[in-house]
C-alpha cells in the first residue's frame, strides 16, 4: 500500500499539484520558551558610557552580569541573564540594540602567482624596499596560530587569546580538547617565510584566537578580538570566520565598520554557503569591509564518463590525484562498512554520505582493495570536504542527485566509467556564499581570490585545504603590501584599488558571473599597484524602487582621482540598455597629477516597466588605457525571495545523528519542522523548532532518537515573519536502515500566508 502511495505523490508533485489534496496541514503553536533560561547578548548603546555609567544602568536588573566592555569597536557590552531582564533592558532608552550572542565558525599551487603575488616581488616602496609587507602589521582573528612553526616564526609579533584571556594564542592542542589548525593555515597564506612563502612574507602578523577548541567561537570573543586589534592599531585585520546569517546590522559587523572608520583595512570570507543567492554571512555582509569569495587557482579537474554522461568530480582536500588510464567498474558500497565492501577488489566503490567520517569511509575501501571512492550527497546538491589523513587511492565528492543516477545505473548492469581531466582556473568554487545583502541591497562579496587547493601551514607541517577563509587571506595579503607602497592610503582607498583593478570572471559556458556573485571580479595585486587612478566607492547600490513610485530618479556619486604624475583623460561608457532604465552619465573630463573630482550618476526608473526584481551589472569608465569597472546593483520592491528554501535532512557523519539544513533569506521569528502521517496527515510531533532564528543558513544536528520509525512521513518546514508564513511541503521516506530517502521533486512550495 505505502509503495503505491509513494508512485502516487511523486506523479503529484511532478504535475505541480498539493500533495495532501488540497487539505490544510495544521500544526499546534511551538512550546512557549521558558523566561528563565540565561543568555549571553551584546547590549549595543546610544552613546558611548564609561563603566561606572554601564552598572548604573543594569542595576535594577540583578540578574544580569557584565562579561565584557567594549572600549574601541563598539559602544557596549556583552551581558548574561535572564531573557525576562535582558527584556527589560532593551526597552531602555540608551540602548539601541540587544542582540543574542552568535557562535562564529571558521570557514573550512599557483594561487600567490595568479593573483600576482610573486611579479609584485619585484617591486619596490619609497623607502626602495621591496614590496614584502615589511613594517606592515596584519591582525589574524581566528584559531591561534602555531608561533614555533618554522615558515612563521619571523612573522609572529605576538597576540592575544580572548578564549582563555591571556597573551599566548597558541592553537588548540589535540591533546587539549578539538584540535586547531585553521589560524596557522590563514596566517601562513598571508605571512609565511620560509619553505612556503606567503603573500606578503615579511608582513608581521599579531594573532588573536577568539575561535577555541573545535574552531568556534562567540559574538562577545570576536568582538573582544576586534577591539584589541583597534587598540594594537595594526593596519590590516582578517577574519576567515562568520556565520550563516545574512544581515548588515549583527554587532559584528558593526564592529568591523568601526575598523574601519580607525584606519584598519578590514578583510573578511564571504562563507562557504554557495552557490544560490542571499547566502553571504555575516560579517561577510560589513558594509566597509572587504567581503571576499573563493575562486579556483589552476586545476586539474576530473570528470567521470560513464555511457556517455559526464559527471564533474570534486576532490576531498587531502586526496589523492585522480589519474586512471582506463576503465574501471563502478559499484554501489551502501554506506562504506566493510562488510558492504566484500566485491569491492579492483574497482571504484560508490558510497553514500553519512554515519562514517569520510576518511573511514575511504579507509574500509582501500583495505576491501578498491581503486577509488566516490562519496555522494544525502541531502540537495554538492558538498566539499577533507579528508583527516592521507588515503593512497582517491577519494572525490558527488552530489545527491547525480550519486543517485549511478547508484540506480549500477542496479541494472554492469557499470564501468572512464576518466579524463580537464584543466580549470578563474571559476567560482561552487561553496562560494553569493548575495546580495538583505535590506541594504549591498554587492557583496566585493572581490574574489584563490580559495581551492590552497597548500599552507599547519601545525607541525603543511596541508591543502579549501574555502573563503583560504581566499581571505589572499587579499589581506594584497592589503599589506599596497599599504607598504602608499603608507598614506586609508581602508577605502586600497578596497577601491583591489577591486578597479579587479578581473572579470566568467563561468564555464562563458557567461559573466553577476555582480554579487562575484563583486569586480578577481583581484590582481599587480595591476592594483600599477594602477594610475581610483575610483571611489568602488561598488554602487541604487536603492530599492517601489512599483507606486512611477517614474523614480536616483542619484549616486563617485570620486575619480589621477594618482599618476601626468594628466588623464576620462570617460564613461554608456550602459546597457535595459527596458525602463535611463541613464546620464557624466561628460568626458580631464585630471591633472594628484586632482579629484566628484561625479553625478543618475538613473530614472519606470518601475511598471521593469520584469525582474535585481538589476546589476558594471559602469564602464575609461581611464587612459586602463579600463575600470563599477559594480552596481538595484531591486525592484522587496526582491521576491522566498523565505523558506533548500531543506534537506539526511544522516550525520557520526553515528547516532542526523543533520538538516534549510535556507532562511529573511530569518524567521518562527522556525519549525513539523511532522504529519503521511496517510492521516494527523500531527506527530516537531523534529525541531527555534524562535528568532537569524537570516541565512541554519545547519542543525539532532539525535537519532528524534528521528521517528520506518515509515513514510509528511514533513512541513515553515518560516514565519511579520505575520506571514511561507512554507515547504515534503515527503520523507524513513528506510528500516535509518536512511532517508526524498521522492524526486518533492518539494512543494505553498504560497505566503497572512494572518
Amino acid at each position: 500500500m505505502k509503495k503505491i502511495f509513494v508512485i502516487v505523490t511523486i506523479i503529484l508533485i511532478m504535475l505541480g499539484q498539493t500533495p495532501v489534496s488540497g487539505r490544510t496541514l495544521s500544526h499546534p503553536p511551538l512550546p512557549k520558551e521558558s523566561p528563565d533560561i540565561e543568555k549571553v547578548a551584546i547590549v549595543v548603546l546610544e552613546e558611548d558610557k564609561d563603566d561606572l555609567e554601564i552598572k548604573r544602568l543594569i542595576k535594577r536588573n540583578p540578574d544580569l552580569q557584565i562579561r565584557h566592555v567594549y572600549k574601541h569597536a563598539l559602544n557596549g557590552f556583552s551581558v548574561k541573564g535572564k531573557q525576562s531582564a535582558l527584556d527589560k533592558l532593551f526597552n531602555k532608552e540608551d540602548v539601541s540594540a540587544v542582540s543574542p550572542v552568535n557562535t562564529y565558525y571558521v570557514h573550512s599551487g599557483d594561487n600567490i602567482k595568479l593573483i600576482g603575488g610573486i611579479t609584485v616581488r619585484g617591486f619596490y616602496d619609497q623607502n626602495n624596499q621591496r614590496l614584502t609587507g615589511k613594517g606592515v602589521k596584519v591582525g589574524v582573528i581566528d584559531t591561534g596560530i602555531d608561533y614555533n612553526h618554522p615558515d612563521l616564526r619571523r612573522s609572529y609579533g605576538g597576540g592575544h587569546d580572548l578564549v582563555d584571556n591571556d597573551k599566548d594564542p597558541m592553537e588548540t592542542k589535540a591533546s587539549g580538547g578539538q584540535g586547531t589548525l585553521h589560524g596557522t593555515h590563514v596566517a601562513g597564506i598571508i605571512a609565511a617565510n620560509g619553505k612556503v612563502q606567503g603573500v606578503a612574507p615579511e608582513a608581521t602578523i599579531i594573532a588573536y584566537r577568539a575561535l577555541g577548541p573545535g574552531g568556534s567561537g562567540t559574538t562577545e570573543q570576536v568582538i573582544a578580538a576586534i577591539d584589541q586589534a583597534i587598540k594594537d592599531k595594526v593596519d590590516v585585520l582578517n577574519l576567515s570566520l562568520g556565520n550563516n546569517v545574512n544581515g548588515p546590522d549583527l554587532p559584528i559587523s558593526l564592529a568591523l565598520n568601526k575598523a574601519v572608520e580607525k584606519g584598519i583595512t578590514a578583510v573578511t570570507s564571504s562563507g562557504n554557503s554557495g552557490p544560490n543567492i542571499w547566502t553571504v554571512g555575516s560579517p561577510g555582509t560589513a558594509s566597509k569591509a572587504i567581503s571576499v569569495g573563493a575562486s579556483t587557482p589552476t586545476m586539474k579537474v576530473p570528470f567521470l564518463n560513464v555511457g556517455g554522461r559526464k559527471i564533474r568530480l570534486d576532490l576531498l582536500q587531502g586526496s589523492k590525484d585522480w589519474e586512471f588510464d582506463r576503465s574501471y567498474e563502478i559499484i554501489y558500497g551502501g554506506i562504506g562498512r566493510k562488510e558492504e565492501l566484500k566485491n569491492a577488489d579492483g574497482k571504484i566503490v560508490l558510497v553514500e554520505r553519512g554515519e562514517l567520517t569520510f576518511t573511514d569511509k575511504a579507509v574500509n575501501a582501500l583495505e576491501a582493495g578498491a581503486v577509488g571512492v566516490i562519496i555522494f550527497n544525502n541531502t540537495k546538491g554538492r558538498f566539499f570536504g577533507n579528508l583527516d589523513n592521507g588515503v593512497p587511492i582517491p577519494v572525490a565528492a558527488l552530489s545527491k542527485e547525480e550519486g543517485g543516477v549511478l547508484r540506480k545505473l549500477t542496479e541494472k548492469r554492469e557499470l564501468l566509467g572512464r576518466t579524463y581531466i580537464i584543466e580549470e582556473k578563474d571559476i567560482l568554487a561552487d561553496f562560494s556564499s553569493r548575495g546580495p545583502v538583505t535590506s541594504t541591497w549591498e554587492i557583496k562579496p566585493d572581490v574574489v581570490a584563490p580559495g581551492v587547493a590552497i597548500n599552507s601551514t599547519i601545525p607541525g607541517g603543511y596541508l591543502p585545504l579549501q574555502g573563503t577563509s583560504m581566499a581571505a587571506p589572499h587579499v589581506a595579503g594584497a592589503c599589506a603590501i599596497l599599504k607598504q607602497a602608499h603608507p598614506d592610503w586609508e581602508p577605502e582607498k586600497i578596497k577601491a584599488a583591489l577591486m578597479n583593478t579587479a578581473k572579470p570572471l566568467v563561468n564555464n559556458e562563458g557567461k559573466l558571473y553577476r555582480t554579487f556573485e562575484q563583486g569586480a571580479g578577481r583581484i590582481q595585486l599587480e595591476k592594483a599597484l600599477r594602477t594610475e587612478t581610483v575610483v571611489l566607492p568602488a561598488s554602487l547600490q541604487f536603492g530599492k524602487f517601489q512599483i507606486a513610485d512611477r517614474l523614480h530618479e536616483h542619484k549616486s556619486y563617485v570620486t575619480v582621482e589621477n594618482i599618476s604624475n601626468k594628466n588623464k583623460s576620462y570617460s564613461f561608457s554608456i550602459p546597457y540598455k535595459e527596458q525602463g532604465i535611463n541613464w546620464e552619465m557624466p561628460k568626458s573630463f580631464q585630471l591633472k597629477p594628484g586632482e579629484k573630482k566628484k561625479l553625478e550618476m543618475k538613473m530614472s526608473v519606470d518601475p511598471t516597466l521593469l520584469k525582474k526584481k535585481i538589476y546589476d551589472g558594471n559602469l564602464l569608465l575609461a581611464a587612459g588605457t586602463e579600463e575600470i569597472r563599477i559594480p552596481y546593483l538595484y531591486v525592484l520592491e522587496e526582491p521576491n525571495y522566498p523565505r523558506v528554501m533548500g531543506f534537506g535532512l539526511g544522516k550525520g557523519d557520526k553515528e547516532n545523528t542526523y543533520r538538516y539544513e534549510v535556507y532562511l533569506p529573511g530569518g524567521a521569528e518562527e522556525f519549525g519542522i513539523a511532522m504529519f502521517d503521511s496517510e492521516s496527515l494527523r500531527f506527530m510531533g516537531y523534529l525541531d523548532w527555534k524562535r528568532n532564528v537569524g537570516k541565512g543558513q541554519l545547519l542543525q544536528e539532532i539525535p537519532a532518537d528524534k528521528i521517528p520509525g520506518p515509515g513514510l512521513y509528511l514533513a512541513k518546514v515553515f518560516a514565519k515573519k511579520a505575520g506571514k508564513e511561507d512554507w515547504i511541503e515534503t515527503y520523507l521516506f524513513i528506510r528500516p536502515d535509518g536512511q532517508i530517502g526524498e521522492p524526486d521533486h518533492s518539494e512543494n512550495r505553498k504560497g505566503l500566508v497572512n494572518d
